[in-house]
């Protein structure tokens, strides 16, 4: 019987699926990192206490694709293309989940309700990653290939999550809770089912790299179609529900550097 911990084991050991792996996290890391940079530059007036915040949680993400490249690189190997349906920030913004690269391009001051919809989307994206990354720290903190760099990930991405937990509260003290809860359950709903179809393209992208019998990739998919299930029922409770955290001002300091993966 297989687990998450061989399964992993599996795609690292091989190049193209270890290539595959570290091309899609990359890419997403990339395109997050450029999102925040551009809110950043991008805050309303009323809202500009938020930039350092913004620009460190998109440094970190910029930091996160480097080091997804550098891994690929100690190996010898080169990006290679991402397919569409692997895309998770691509999927969500065509829901309309989250602002718009199109908006985001242009030169024109976000709205506070702009804001607290970044803020929201974040909350619910950071809490699948923050997830992920525990459960890669859980099976492969050790590893002496990518160890150091989940490790690493898995702190920045624990700290992105306590940020929009704080910032959140901080708006919903404001006035705007019912405007977070409804974008939160919006942003759930949307991200379950997204998560679900790139979860079943990139194990479909792994089983025909990595050669796996039919019976072992029906298996994996009807897992993740029980996940989604499971999710879809109650699950996405705990990606919309908002508590003070144990780390306050978590992005309140200077952005982090990871020079070993230069």
């Amino acid at each position: 019987m297989f687990s998450a911990r061989s399964l992993f084991q599996e795609i690292v050991d091989n190049d193209n699926s270890y290539r595959l792996f570290c091309s899609i996290a990359a890419s997403g890391e990339a395109q997050g990192g450029w999102e925040n940079g551009r809110i950043a530059a991008l805050l309303p007036a009323s809202m500009r206490d938020l930039a350092p915040k913004v620009t460190r949680h998109g440094a970190d993400e910029d930091k996160h694709g480097r080091i997804f490249q550098a891994l690929m690189r100690r190996r010898g190997l080169t990006p290679t293309h991402v397919p569409e349906a692997t895309d998770y920030t691509m999927l969500l913004e065509r829901r309309g989940i989250g602002l718009a690269h199109d908006k985001l391009r242009r030169d024109e001051p976000l709205t506070e309700l702009d804001i607290i919809t970044y803020l929201a989307h974040s909350r619910v994206t950071e809490q699948r990653a923050a997830d992920q990354m525990v459960m890669l720290k859980r099976h492969f903190g050790d590893h002496p290939e990518v160890g150091k760099a989940i490790r690493m990930i898995s702190h920045d991405e624990d700290n992105h999550l306590a940020y929009c937990h704080e910032e959140l509260l901080r708006l919903a003290r404001a006035g705007h809770g019912r405007t977070i809860q409804r974008i939160l359950h919006d942003c759930a709903r949307a991200e379950i089912a997204v998560y679900r179809d790139v979860s079943l393209a990139v194990m479909d992208h792994m089983g025909r790299i990595l050669h796996w019998p039919k019976p072992k990739s029906a298996v994996l998919a009807a897992a993740i179609r029980a996940m989604y299930s499971y999710e879809r029922l109650v699950g996405w409770r705990r990606m919309v529900t908002l508590r003070m955290p144990e780390r306050r001002n978590a992005l309140g300091g200077p952005t982090t550097s990871a020079p070993e993966f230069a």
